[in-house]
């Protein structure tokens, strides 16, 4: 028990590294949350810092969440139990959740997008890479990164049940709850979007006329 509290709240650290905080403190002199959107994300990194640090951001932020289930291997439970899944998904959760509220940068983090990414990533790799087809068609359509996040999103659990014909309730359950978690976390960015004031993308470096 205790074993298991120890590694939750390891996955919690490991989540709350604040990768474009530091980063944008460390190397740029700045606060990363007082510009662009505020957001201390990739996405953000990415508007403000530009694409080198945006990538390191965004790498990272996925292998946080990616290792933090990678954390359950530490434990005596058999690969594909109840048990075994179960655990993975807490610690993916925890992960996030840690971005979100980073305790390192007083719990002000990101939406959780690209650490979400690497637990899911890590907990059905086919799934997950079947929504970044879906990730990039409706980028190019809309060029609306929120969007794009919020629809592949919802594409996981959809396809784990109706594709993949997943039977484990607990992964079931997970998929379904960070669909509703992006949607909450990207509010904002839907109003912004009903009111055709969020940011677009800008894909291919053009600059604005």
């Amino acid at each position: 028990m205790i074993y298991s509290i120890l590694t939750i709240l390891f996955s919690y650290f490991l989540g709350s590294i604040p990768t474009a905080v530091w980063i944008g403190k460390f190397f740029y002199k700045i606060d990363i949350r007082e510009h662009g959107s505020g957001n201390s994300g990739s996405t953000n990194t990415f508007r403000v810092l530009g694409i080198p640090p945006g990538i390191i951001v965004l790498l990272i932020d996925i292998l946080k969440g990616f290792f933090a289930v990678h954390l359950v291997y530490f434990k005596s439970y058999k690969p594909n139990t109840d048990a075994f899944i179960t655990f993975s998904i807490v610690l993916g959760i925890v992960a996030v959740l840690g971005h979100i509220f980073p305790i390192y940068a007083k719990f002000k983090g990101g939406k959780g997008v690209a650490t979400l990414l690497g637990v899911v990533f890590a907990i059905h790799t086919a799934a997950a890479f079947m929504t970044l087809p879906i990730f990039l068609i409706v980028l190019l359509i809309s060029r609306y990164v929120s969007l794009s996040s919020m629809v592949s999103g919802i594409a996981f659990p959809i396809l784990l049940i109706f594709f993949f014909e997943t039977k484990a309730l607990s992964l079931i359950i997970f998929s379904i709850s960070i669909s509703i978690l992006l949607i909450i976390t990207h509010k904002k960015n839907i109003l912004r979007i009903i009111n055709r004031t969020e940011s677009k993308a800008n894909l291919f470096n053009t600059k604005k006329k």
